[in-house]
């Protein structure tokens, strides 16, 4: 693989009613670029991942954003490192409340953003996803390292 990922798993290990085999990672270091895979309202552990926010768009987005920030911090970036973020919503009317949890993390970081409402995600239960990418600026790219991988899991 030309660039370092991290968090390596596969959609069947952690959703096999989905019938979906898909090799992935939660995260890829390219030189000063990183980008982090979409982030929902699942939280990250390994073993007995667990939804957070179930009808609660809002819920759902406080934990993607931790996620975001728990991905970046293991990889040595930060939130305010965030030059792209990519919100969908299921639902126009979520926007509101999903922007307010999303701006709450990114207080001062002023990322360039797109808002997007679509039909459906991944899984009926998803009402919000945030995508983001970062450029880590020169004076800390000294941070910047993927850790040994561990087992595959989220």
């Amino acid at each position: 693989m030309p660039h370092p990922r991290h968090r390596l798993h596969n959609v069947r290990d952690q959703h096999p009613e989905r019938r979906i085999v898909s090799d992935m990672c939660s995260v890829v270091v390219s030189g000063e670029r990183i980008f982090v895979r979409g982030q929902t309202g699942f939280d990250m552990h390994p073993t007995a991942r667990r939804f957070h926010g179930l009808g609660d768009p809002a819920a759902q987005a406080e934990q993607a954003m931790r996620n975001v920030a728990q991905l970046l911090g293991e990889v040595g970036a930060r939130l305010e490192h965030i030059c792209k973020v990519k919100v969908w919503v299921t639902d126009r009317d979520f926007l509101p409340a999903v922007m307010a949890v999303v701006q709450r993390h990114l207080e001062g970081v002023w990322p360039a953003y797109t808002e997007l409402v679509v039909d459906g995600l991944a899984r009926a239960e998803l009402q919000m996803e945030v995508d983001v990418e970062v450029v880590v600026p020169p004076e800390d790219r000294h941070a910047i390292r993927v850790p040994p991988q561990a087992p595959l899991g989220y």
